[in-house]
């Protein structure tokens, strides 16, 4: 475990102690990126509550929570229908 005083700059941290507040950035970007994402292809019926609401959820990226939020309660289960019409799936 890295353990950083509290007066230190960034310019003053080593490559090594910076790298992992860079991983976290790159992760939150990431679950804000893929829920965002997620949200606007998604059909109204297919979440949980309002698109505008879990969009802001999802703006809440304090350690990623409003987009795991997202992806853990606001989405309903997606039950595909597969209707047999000669053998290819819809």
């Amino acid at each position: 475990m890295i353990i950083i005083s509290l007066n230190k700059k960034w310019r003053d941290l080593t490559a090594r102690q910076k790298a992992p507040f860079v991983v976290r950035g790159i992760v939150q970007f990431a679950l804000l990126a893929a829920a965002l994402a997620d949200i606007h292809r998604r059909p109204e019926e297919e979440i949980k509550g309002s698109k505008w609401l879990w969009r802001a959820v999802a703006l809440v990226n304090f350690m990623g929570i409003g987009p795991i939020a997202y992806f853990l309660f606001g989405r309903k289960r997606a039950y595909r229908r597969i209707a047999h019409r000669g053998g290819e799936r819809t």
